[in-house]
This record gives structure tokens, C-alpha cells and sequence, in this order.
């Protein structure tokens, strides 16, 4: 199924079911060209005052539509980049945040039902310095590395691969995963790329012919309602053939407090799909041990932060070795993530982790590996999960 699809095909039929399609998940958002004008809604008069004394100083086209209470900007290509850099320069980020906007074309007036696309003067901002990754996600430049999860005992044994996404540029380099979703975030199209991260990772473990678990990222602010937002990503695996069972979504939420309603909404529609969960990044952000006792996943993944010389760490080690241990009193499997070193890997074999993942054992790579070596100085045993 291509990416991108019309807004007009809004259902599918499923198990019988009618599942409604997300226009926001499924449709890459045009790009802010040709000539047009911005209108902008201000939080107090006294943000007004500054943009309108700085567009003074400009030859940018301007009205103040007294009645509607809001400024309306005249923009067409440097205009646009010159708006930007202006309301940058002038505005605190708590006012560009808070001051809302609307582009529509020069032919165009708008209409009540435009508002819904309405959105920050901060997210304008960054959209329209975006047009590097609207055409990544038009043109679906994007791939999938897989990062092999093996077992503790047994390092030469794979457990499990982890989906990466990888961008790739006009060039054919790759793009960091970083920049491509901070980005993202930033310009408000973390949804759109959110969904196509997880098909395209789908389709490539079929390709591959991946019969480990796989386990993919998601992020629960990127989902509005499961039964829609997900219907992409639920179709691939199935058109796909890959058992429900060996899906594992990791829920990747550490650098935000999640909605916990909202959380456990979405982990409850994949629950009853079948598929498994992973608590990701514990031990860092929000993640916490209420946070674990909430949602009851079914792995639980150390951060990298934790297992960084855990070894050297009395801290760290105390603390590690105490989520060890609730983790396998609550029969929750434990990954121990960002493996560098060998020391590290027996540190967390010696207190019971499941599970290693990390460049010791192998960086991320496409097509995925099928077999590793083993490391460490026991004995490998086998471990049957």
C-alpha cells in the first residue's frame, strides 16, 4: 500500500470490521509554496505591538484586520524566509508557542472549516525550513537497519531484532535518525513520519525474512485514536504474514510525561491484537517504576545512560541491579541496552538480565545479521523464553 494516499479514502474493511483511515497519519502535508498570506492570532496586545513595529522596518506587505483581531502578512518565497527569521528574532519561544496562524493562498479565504490546520507560529517557523524532509517522506527515502537482541547466556544466539529507521538524502548517504525525527517534531509531522517508519520496517523484516521477534519503536503522541491511526501499520503486518506474536511495539515516551489514559488506551488495542509490549529507555526521562506497574509490559529495556559503566558505577549499579530484580519478581523480561563493553555484559549477565543489546554485540546494519559470536567468558547455556 502507497504511503501517501487521498484524503477521500477513509475506510477499509478488515476482519469484517470497518476501520476508519487517518488523513493526518496517512498524507504528507504539502509544502508552503507560491504566493499566499499567513493570518496570526496573538496572545496579548503587546506581542502585536513588536511584530507589527518590526514589519515596519521591513518591506513585508501587511494588514490588521481589526475585526477579526489578527494580523494578515502578505508572503511569496524570501518573504517567507525574511517572516521567519523577523518573528524569530523579535518573539520570546514562550510567545512564538502561544501565538497561533493560518497560511492559505492568495486565491483562497478561509473558511470555518480551515481552522483545524491552524497551528503555532513555532511550528509555521519550522515547517517552512522542512522541505528537506517533506520530500524524504513524499519520495518514501527512507530505510530500515536492524539491531540484533541476543541472549545473555548465550551472546551467538538472537533473540530478537530492533527496527532503526535510517533517511536517506538525494546523494544516497544516510540521514541520523536524530535530525530526521527532531525535525520532525519540531514542524509538527512526527505522525506522518511515525507511521511510515513503522511500515516501512514491517515490510523490510519480511523481505528479510526476519522469524525472530521484531520490535518497533512507536510514539504514543504521534497516535490520535488506535483503530485509525494504527489501521496502516496493523494492514502491513498482516498483508505482510509476520504472527502478531512476534511483534513487540516499544513504547518510546522517555523524554515527555505521557498522557497515561491515552498510553494505556493505545497498549490495550495492541494487546488485543496480539502483539507484545516493551517498555523503552527505563530508567531515564519519565520512565519510572510507577510508569512500570501502569502499563505491565511484557520487556522492560534499560537505558544505555544506566548500563554505561554500570560496572564502576555504585549508583548506577544499585540501582540497576534493584530493577533486575523487580523486573524478575514481576516475570518481566529485561533487555540491557547500550552494551559496549565486556565488562558491561557481565555485569548484567551475573545479575540475571535477559537480554543484550548494544555495539559489542552488533551496530545496526541492513540486511540484519543472522548469527553473532559469542562474548564472554562463561560457558554459553541455553535460555528457552
Amino acid at each position: 500500500m502507497k504511503f501517501i494516499q487521498k484524503s477521500e479514502d477513509i475506510l477499509v474493511q478488515r476482519s469484517g470490521k470497518a476501520f476508519g483511515s487517518c488523513s493526518r497519519c496517512e498524507t504528507v502535508p504539502q509544502k508552503i509554496e507560491g504566493r499566499g498570506g499567513l493570518y496570526l492570532w496573538f496572545p496579548v496586545s503587546h506581542t502585536l505591538s513588536k511584530v507589527i513595529s518590526a514589519l515596519r522596518e521591513t518591506k513585508l506587505e501587511f494588514q490588521l484586520l481589526e475585526e477579526s483581531k489578527c494580523l494578515y502578512i502578505t508572503l511569496e518565497g524570501i518573504a517567507k524566509e525574511n517572516f521567519s527569521a523577523l518573528a524569530a528574532s523579535v518573539l520570546t519561544n514562550q510567545e512564538l508557542k502561544e501565538t497561533k496562524v493560518l497560511w492559505m493562498r492568495e486565491v483562497e479565504q478561509p473558511q470555518f472549516s480551515d481552522f483545524y490546520r491552524s497551528t503555532s507560529l513555532d511550528s509555521f517557523i519550522n515547517f517552512s525550513n522542512s522541505d528537506w524532509l517533506l520530500d524524504l517522506l513524499y519520495e518514501e527515502r527512507i530505510t530500515t537497519h536492524f539491531q540484533p537482541i541476543v541472549y545473555t547466556s548465550d551472546t551467538s544466539k538472537i533473540f530478537a531484532h530492533e527496527a532503526l529507521l535510517r533517511g536517506i538524502d538525494e546523494q544516497g548517504n544516510l540521514i541520523p535518525p536524530g535530525r530526521i525525527f527532531g525535525q520532525a517534531e519540531s514542524a509538527g509531522i512526527i505522525f506522518q513520519l511515525d507511521a511510515l517508519a513503522r511500515t516501512r520496517a514491517i515490510r523490510e523484516a519480511k523481505v528479510h525474512e526476519i522469524e525472530e521477534l521484531l520490535f518497533i519503536n512507536f510514539s504514543p503522541t504521534a497516535v490520535y485514536d488506535p483503530a485509525t491511526c494504527l489501521r496502516m501499520t496493523v494492514q502491513a503486518i498482516d498483508e505482510s504474514g509476520i504472527p502478531h506474536s512476534n511483534i513487540v511495539f516499544e513504547v518510546a515516551e522517555s523524554q515527555h510525561p505521557p498522557d497515561m489514559d491515552h498510553l494505556i488506551k493505545i497498549l490495550r488495542f495492541y494487546r488485543e491484537a496480539g502483539f507484545l509490549i516493551a517498555l523503552d529507555d527505563f530508567g531515564s526521562g519519565s520512565s519510572n517504576l510507577n510508569l512500570m506497574h501502569q502499563l505491565r509490559p511484557d520487556f522492560l529495556k534499560l537505558d544505555m545512560q544506566l548500563i554505561r559503566n554500570v560496572h564502576q558505577d555504585f549508583y548506577k549499579a544499585l540501582i540497576t541491579e534493584k530493577m533486575l530484580e523487580v523486573a524478575a519478581q514481576l516475570q518481566i523480561k529485561t533487555v540491557a541496552e547500550g552494551v559496549e563493553t565486556v565488562e558491561e555484559l557481565e555485569w548484567v549477565r551475573q545479575r540475571g538480565a535477559d537480554f543484550v543489546q548494544g555495539f559489542l554485540i552488533a551496530k545496526p546494519c541492513s540486511p540484519p545479521i543472522a548469527v553473532t559470536k559469542y562474548i564472554g567468558g562463561a560457558e554459553p547455556v541455553s535460555l528457552s523464553v
